[in-house]
């Protein structure tokens, strides 16, 4: 397992280190690399290898613990232990289902912010922007999901596009059903909301090429967490 531990803890990327720390820990709890019952490595080696700060690592695994993936043990022989019994994945979505979900989602919404951004935005559009973005932040857990649905449709709708309007709306209901068989992470909820500032800003501010960059970033997040949990 040697190989496959280098493999799976090697350094992540800046952009999105909590939902890829995240992704690593699962694949690793997944693929058995690390069993049931088995440690992980200690938080200062997994800090360490993976590239992100102690407290990344921290915020990963009471994640993980939250949901019934590991525990934690005090004492000499105490660590971070992988629970005999793990949650099992949720059934009937495919590995080629995800990604073409995927796939499509990065196509469509990465497009819209770039063309949202690149079009003169009248008074009514702006403030409509900021106001799913507000709802969106200010979201409890309960209407998390459907408040950052309509943040993403109002991204869409400020292209001008009814077509690209519609096909996000429909894309982003195949994506939703993958995100309702996963865990919220409050984490990754506060890391969500401060790339939608840096979407909506640069939409605002009639920066095309980083509204692009800045989504693309955003669902990558996403979709590590969902290859995390459902892969």
């Amino acid at each position: 397992m040697e190989h496959a531990e280098e493999a799976l803890f090697r350094p992540v990327r800046a952009g999105n280190a909590f939902e890829e720390t995240v992704e690593r820990l699962m694949q690793a709890i997944r693929l058995g690399v690390v069993a049931p019952g088995e440690r992980l490595p200690s938080e200062r080696e997994l800090a360490t290898r993976l590239g992100v700060s102690r407290v990344t690592v921290r915020e990963a695994i009471r994640s993980l613990q939250e949901n019934n993936y590991v525990e934690s043990r005090r004492g000499r022989y105490g660590g971070t232990f992988v629970n005999d019994v793990i949650p099992k994945s949720a059934p009937g979505k495919e590995l080629g289902d995800i990604h073409d979900a995927l796939t499509l989602r990065k196509v469509l919404e990465t497009g819209a912010a770039e063309a949202a951004a690149g079009r003169s935005l009248g008074s009514a559009e702006r403030r409509g922007l900021r106001v799913r973005l507000e709802e969106a932040s200010t979201a409890t857990l309960a209407e998390y999901r459907r408040k950052d649905s309509r943040l993403h449709l109002a991204i869409a709708e400020a292209t001008g596009s009814a077509s690209l309007t519609a096909a996000v709306a429909e894309s982003r209901m195949r994506v939703n059903e993958l995100l309702d068989t996963i865990p919220l992470l409050e984490p990754n909820l506060a890391h969500s909301n401060a790339q939608h500032e840096r979407i909506i800003a640069s939409i605002l501010d009639g920066d095309p090429a980083v509204a692009r960059q800045a989504m693309a970033e955003h669902l990558d997040g996403t979709a590590s967490l969902l290859r995390g949990f459902l892969v």
